[in-house]
Order: C-alpha cells, then sequence, then structure tokens
C-alpha cells in the first residue's frame, strides 16, 4: 500500500438524525486509497463504530475501477447496502470521489 502511485482521499456527509448513529456521531466518513494510474480504490475504511459494517462496506467499494464514473458505484452501494445511512454512505463516498477528481490535476 505504500506505492507512491497511491493517493489518499477523504469524503464526510452528515447522519440522517433520528438514527442511532447520528445521536452518537453526526457524521460518517470514509477514506479511500486510490491508485492514481489504474484509478482503482485499493482500500478504504468507514468510520462506522461497528467493525462488520465497515469490513462489509469497505470489501464492497475496494477493486472499484472510478474511470467508470461515480454511478455504478452508488447503485451498488443502494444495492447491497439497506441502512438507514445508505444516503450519508454514498453522500461522503461522492464528497471523496469530488475531492479526487478536483485533485487529479496537481497530482
Amino acid at each position: 500500500m505504500g506505492n507512491r502511485d497511491n493517493v489518499l482521499i477523504t469524503g464526510f456527509a452528515q447522519l440522517p438524525r433520528g438514527t442511532t448513529l447520528y445521536e452518537r456521531n453526526k457524521i460518517i466518513g470514509v477514506v479511500l486509497v486510490i491508485n492514481t494510474k489504474t484509478e482503482i480504490i485499493e482500500d478504504a475504511e468507514f468510520t462506522f463504530v461497528a467493525d462488520l459494517t465497515n469490513y462489509y462496506l469497505s470489501d464492497l467499494i475496494k477493486g472499484y475501477d472510478l474511470k467508470k464514473g461515480i454511478q455504478p458505484l452508488t447503485d451498488v452501494i443502494k444495492k447491497h447496502c439497506l441502512l438507514p445511512s445508505q444516503g450519508a454512505i454514498i453522500q461522503a463516498v461522492r464528497s471523496a470521489w469530488d475531492r479526487y477528481h478536483e485533485s487529479i490535476t496537481n497530482i
């Protein structure tokens, strides 16, 4: 993972009010390791409290090719992540995607 072609990107989103997660954390974060040459997500981590949630989501998006665009990735999350925080997860991933594309010209 110490590859010089990799970048570390984060994204954040507010959790839905009225959920246990909101009362505890208020926001959800995602950290992505992206290979700038291949544009593949090599690793991912979420800031959920439950390890199983983090593992499942990370496994779901690792290996995704960002050259395909963000929509197929959000479709996968919608299909396989049936949580009240689904929208926040998608927003955090989209925020990381946006940050990556804004900075890609500087890499």
